[in-house]
């Protein structure tokens, strides 16, 4: 497809919600900022999950609401975090793969995420891999450096495919730790990738725009959000993700390479549309 996959990641593990008031922290506010990101151009969402403290949670019931939410109110891919924030365990991290999402993220190895560590061990990897597989969830490999491009050339050796037959990555770059968000670095991975493979990138803080017109400009995809970047510009904070996406779509129509459309996406990255299922589930439970 000649189009650009816009991903929205409006919430991330890392902000507090007192410090930054326009992050979607409950359901609705998860719910609206996704009517709103899709109608900007958005085709996919990554999905972290709040408490009622506002705190980052793996609980599946949450997360099961949350997904399901998302689904009813829009077509976008619902993507869930199987990294959740850095002290969350490795089964809850597995378990979140329960709550019946379209996609997950799989992260392929441990990074330095400023003053934390984002452990991400070979083992770990493998058993989200599977899990996924079986569940028929299409993983987005998240690759923060070079050597993350090479384990998740090693587990496709090791275990084949994903589950829909195609791999899609995401850089994720100018994080404290991994790799920055340069031209350099960027072409680096891309080169590396295995033939075939699709990708977007990710440029968070002050990395948000080179990244951007850098991925652009190879043929890649982008992922944008409050996850990633808090200023829209110097001196002035994002106001909410919408205007992240509608940032995105407009580079990506300058390009000439206009957003795909939520089912462009479902064909491209080969996810199963669990927005027919869920709606026979519920006209069954009606009768």
């Amino acid at each position: 497809m000649n189009g650009t996959l816009i991903t929205v990641a409006p919430t991330g593990a890392e902000s507090a919600k007192a410090d930054v008031p326009a992050l979607p922290c409950t359901i609705d506010e998860l719910v609206s900022t996704a009517k709103s990101c899709q109608a900007a151009g958005a085709a996919v969402i990554h999905v972290h999950v709040r408490d009622d403290d506002a705190q980052p949670t793996l609980d599946i019931g949450r997360v099961s609401a949350a997904v399901e939410a998302v689904r009813e109110a829009t077509d976008l891919v619902v993507q869930v975090s199987s990294g959740g924030a850095v002290t969350d365990s490795y089964d809850a991290r597995i378990g979140v793969l329960d709550s019946n999402p379209d996609g997950a993220s799989l992260t392929c190895g441990t990074v330095n995420f400023g003053a934390d560590v984002f452990m991400n061990p070979l083992d770990l990897i493998e058993r989200l891999y599977l899990a996924m597989r079986e569940r028929e969830i299409v993983p987005e490999f998240e690759l923060f450096d070079l050597g993350h491009v090479t384990t998740m050339r090693r587990l496709l050796d090791k275990h084949g495919a994903p589950y829909g037959g195609h791999v899609h990555c995401d850089l994720v770059m100018g994080v404290p730790g991994g790799m920055p968000g340069t031209v350099p670095a960027l072409t680096a991975a891309v080169q590396a990738l295995p033939d075939g493979a699709t990708w977007s990138a990710t440029g968070v803080g002050r990395t948000t725009v080179p990244v951007m017109l850098a991925a652009l400009a190879a043929g890649g995809h982008l992922r944008v959000g409050m996850e990633d970047t808090l200023t829209f510009a110097p001196g002035r904070a994002v106001r909410d993700n919408a205007e992240l996406v509608e940032r995105a779509a407009t580079l990506a129509d300058l390009a000439l390479r206009p957003p795909l459309t939520p089912d462009e996406a479902r064909e491209m990255l080969g996810i199963k549309d669990r927005r027919r299922l869920t709606q026979k589930a519920t006209e069954t439970g009606a009768r």
